[in-house]
């Protein structure tokens, strides 16, 4: 009980998601099987070392999620497995992660002109003269699977408002021949939903997302795209083969 008490005030993360997100690992990872019958509420209550009612919050958040099914008299029940799926794969080199993007379907869902500006890490450049942020959402087969908040160099903006508020931004700038981009910084760590990406993404308030800082810093070190791309964890895998640079030193050296 002490061990799971100092586990919890580890996190900021509501009580009742954190006890949901051990409960979805377990039918994730096949502990519960779809059409068992979970441990009662007292069991749970006594396991987890919570409150009845979070652990009643916890199984309605996954009943939403379509994993849980409560009957009443009978317990609750698996009634889905969460979708795993895992067709992204992040790209590693620029023209990949450019055409990866080209033909998505997104979204438009805030534009605003000459915010503040983003913050920049050190080696990420300098601050434009203005940004404009523009937050999407991508789909694939319908389903929202990333939310994207973009600062964009208000110059950049300028030059073609019309089809920015509705177009990827990344291949339009890959298209002017008169911007040359220097460096494309790309950083990925793993985040939790905060309310907007949540409601965005259709995942439930703190649940795990796979998070993409992506920099593209022109020719005179001025930070012309800032995003931040937060993914659906369930959509989203790295793949790469450790060995492949390897075998192309081998096959120059031969």
């Amino acid at each position: 009980m002490k061990k799971l008490s100092s586990l919890y005030d580890r996190s900021r993360v509501p009580l009742y998601l954190q006890v949901a997100s051990v409960m979805r690992q377990r039918i994730e990872t096949g502990h519960w099987l779809e059409g068992d019958k979970i441990s009662t509420l007292e069991e749970l209550e006594s396991e987890f070392g919570v409150a009845r009612v979070t652990i009643r919050q916890a199984i309605e958040l996954l009943r939403d999620d379509g994993l849980l099914d409560a009957q009443q008299g009978r317990g609750t029940f698996v009634s889905g497995k969460p979708k795993h799926n895992r067709w992204l794969n992040l790209a590693n080199d620029f023209d990949t992660v450019v055409a990866s993007i080209k033909d998505n379907v997104i979204e438009r869902v805030q534009i605003e002109e000459n915010v503040s500006p983003p913050d920049l890490a050190e080696g990420e450049g300098r601050l434009a003269d203005g940004y404009t942020f523009l937050r999407s959402i991508q789909y694939n087969h319908g389903e929202p699977f990333s939310a994207v908040n973009l600062f964009l160099a208000q110059h950049i903006f300028d030059r073609d408002r019309k089809r920015f508020a509705h177009s990827a931004a990344l291949p339009m700038i890959v298209e002017m021949k008169d911007v040359k981009v220097a460096h494309a910084y790309q950083t990925l760590t793993i985040g939790v939903a905060d309310p907007d990406t949540a409601d965005h993404l259709k995942i439930g308030l703190g649940e795990p997302t796979a998070d993409c800082r992506l920099v593209l810093v022109d020719e005179s070190d001025v930070a012309i795209y800032v995003a931040d791309i937060h993914y659906r964890k369930d959509c989203f895998a790295l793949r790469v083969d450790l060995l492949d640079r390897v075998q192309d030193r081998d096959k120059v050296s031969s």
